[in-house]
């Protein structure tokens, strides 16, 4: 068996330019007509298998139709087709990916996990060795990432770095301005190439990162490859009363749901946050108990920095 190139620094996929509405309908009715095509049917056979108009059809095929997100879906069910691939701006997906998402959608959940694994293994996309050096923390706001990982580099010896903190130093203004200028899709690209610089430039790291970081697959993936990654959570409850003591009033000002959006939050990225290599609940817990618990979970690799930094002392 052929050995696996040697590991590289995990890039990043290349942002596609946002298409104007004229640009997006013509490749909207570029995909519907291809895959129409692909699939052998004429515009008449589509219409009656969708219930959609061949008039409509030809104006959507001819980047003319601003079709409604039912109709559309009606025409990728006629055609056998994901929905999201149709209305998706981005590039359309060759061969070789779609059959390779074929199968993964053959794949139950441990499954598709376990193939994940191989392919970061097999093509040199995640390095064990940086893992072992790297721990990047994750989980809401509140949960102690921010303490636990300045004492944890501390005590290790590796270099800290907030992640939102590096994002403003390379962004030269605030997180809040930065959302304000340019929206969310702005702090996930400005996300995803500082954390990107951040791994390149530091092989003993402790990292706090963004609760929404798990949200974005591609900078996600490029955490999971290159750091050993610890879920830190708490009750709801705790983490709304930490925020607030940190005298951040925002989370419950004009917001009497704030709470109930917290748990929302919460249940919908458990799954997400689940993919980290261990769990740490800190309720209940001082900081120096989260901080022992935390170093028994962290690899040896770095532990070992704790130790020689012990031995100097």
């Amino acid at each position: 068996m052929a050995k696996p190139p040697a590991a590289a620094p995990s890039r990043l996929p290349a942002q596609p330019p946002r298409l104007a509405e004229g640009e997006y309908l013509e490749l909207l009715g570029r995909r519907v007509r291809g895959q129409r095509m692909r699939r052998g049917m004429t515009r008449k056979q589509l219409a009656q298998e969708s219930g959609v108009s061949e008039r409509y059809l030809a104006e959507l095929e001819g980047g003319r139709g601003n079709v409604s997100i039912l109709l559309l879906r009606e025409i990728a069910r006629a055609m056998g087709q994901p929905l999201s691939d149709l209305a998706s701006d981005r590039p359309d997906r060759s061969a070789e990916e779609e059959l390779l998402s074929g199968l993964v959608a053959r794949l139950d959940a441990s499954q598709a996990a376990e193939a994940h694994a191989l392919l970061l293994r097999a093509f040199g996309l995640a390095d064990d060795d940086r893992r072992q050096t790297r721990v990047a923390l994750i989980g809401l706001r509140g949960a102690g990432k921010t303490t636990l990982g300045r004492l944890l580099a501390e005590r290790t010896g590796a270099v800290f770095v907030e992640l939102s903190k590096a994002i403003e130093q390379a962004a030269g203004m605030p997180v809040a301005e930065v959302i304000a200028l340019g929206g969310q899709s702005m702090l996930r690209r400005l996300e995803s190439r500082t954390l990107q610089s951040v791994i390149e430039r530091h092989p003993r790291l402790v990292l706090a990162t963004g609760g929404g970081l798990v949200a974005e697959p591609a900078t996600y993936d490029l955490l999971l490859a290159n750091c050993w990654t610890i879920w830190l959570t708490a009750k709801p409850e705790e983490h709304m009363a930490r925020v607030m003591a940190q005298g951040d009033r925002r989370p419950m000002a004009d917001n009497p749901e704030a709470m109930e959006d917290l748990r929302r939050i919460l249940i919908e990225r458990e799954a997400l946050y689940s993919k980290a290599d261990a769990r740490l609940d800190t309720a209940g817990r001082s900081v120096e108990e989260s901080l022992a618990a935390l170093l028994e979970l962290v690899p040896e690799a770095l532990r070992r920095g704790a130790r020689a930094k012990r031995a100097k002392a």
